[in-house]
């Protein structure tokens, strides 16, 4: 989880664009990030795939005016609202797009492409259908700041008793990386997005580099059975309220202008 999901650069800068906030280049720079390319698939009115500046724009005269994360799971379909197929390729891909003022979904879908040692990514979003219906799941930035809080304490104590909280050289170098990439001046969010929503993110994304480090350990200390399975229980739902977060941070611009705040 250490790294942004797709979904989130796309909603995230897609949501600055659409408040004129920044321009459709830069929205387009930002979203593809490190990948290749991006195109939009499906997109009404376009009968062939096109690029991020021609699709956004579309979007927007097709009456959308926000962009929200889904960061679904087995068992939790965060930020879903559904139709069942729009969900299940959403459940397939761990993220999509909802865009709030229309009923359309962007799902993503990765291909690798490239000789060995140069290898790049190419994403094709695929617009489907949604349900125009609230969201799954997804939490106020104040209760997404309060439960990480929480869930972030409880774990740490679990996962230190059983010796996996992700400790040694191999986990202080990635939290250095981290450390260093933020340090760098990278933009956690768009333009336009309030000091809260940048704050609760930033907390999700350190939670969930802890999260990986201590699955990436293996059983760790964990020696028994038991041990495994508490370790288990004690990942599960800190790993759940960091991707919870993380979709209020993302969605937080469409949350405040649906309460009339902006």
């Amino acid at each position: 989880m250490l790294s942004e999901p797709r979904s989130g650069r796309l909603a995230a800068w897609g949501n600055a664009l659409l408040a004129g906030l920044v321009s459709p280049d830069d929205a387009a720079l930002a979203i593809v990030g490190e990948d290749a390319v991006h195109r939009v698939e499906a997109l009404p009115g376009e009968p062939a795939p096109v690029g991020l500046t021609l699709a956004l724009g579309r979007l927007r005269a097709l009456g959308v005016t926000g962009l929200r994360v889904a960061l679904p799971a087995p068992g939790h379909p965060l930020g879903l609202s559904g139709p069942p197929e729009f969900n299940a390729r959403a459940l397939e891909a761990e993220e999509a797009v909802v865009c709030y003022g229309a009923a359309f979904g962007l799902v993503p879908q990765v291909y690798e492409a490239g000789p060995a040692g140069d290898v790049h990514a190419e994403v094709v979003w695929h617009v489907l259908p949604v349900r125009e219906a609230p969201p799954a799941d997804v939490p106020s930035l104040g209760e997404a700041e309060r439960e990480l809080a929480e869930a972030l304490q409880e774990a740490t104590e679990v996962l230190s008793k059983l010796d996996v909280a992700g400790s040694g050289p191999v986990a202080e170098a990635a939290i250095d990386a981290y450390r260093a990439r933020a340090e760098r001046g990278r933009e956690v969010l768009a333009p336009g997005y309030p000091p809260r929503a940048v704050r609760v993110l930033e907390l999700a994304q350190r939670v969930g580099l802890l999260v990986s480090l201590a699955y990436a350990r293996g059983h760790g200390g964990a020696v028994s059975s038991a041990e495994m399975a508490a370790r288990s229980e004690a990942l599960r739902p800190v790993e759940r309220t960091a991707r919870r977060a993380q979709v209020a941070a993302y969605n937080a611009i469409v949350e405040e202008r649906e309460r009339g705040v902006r």
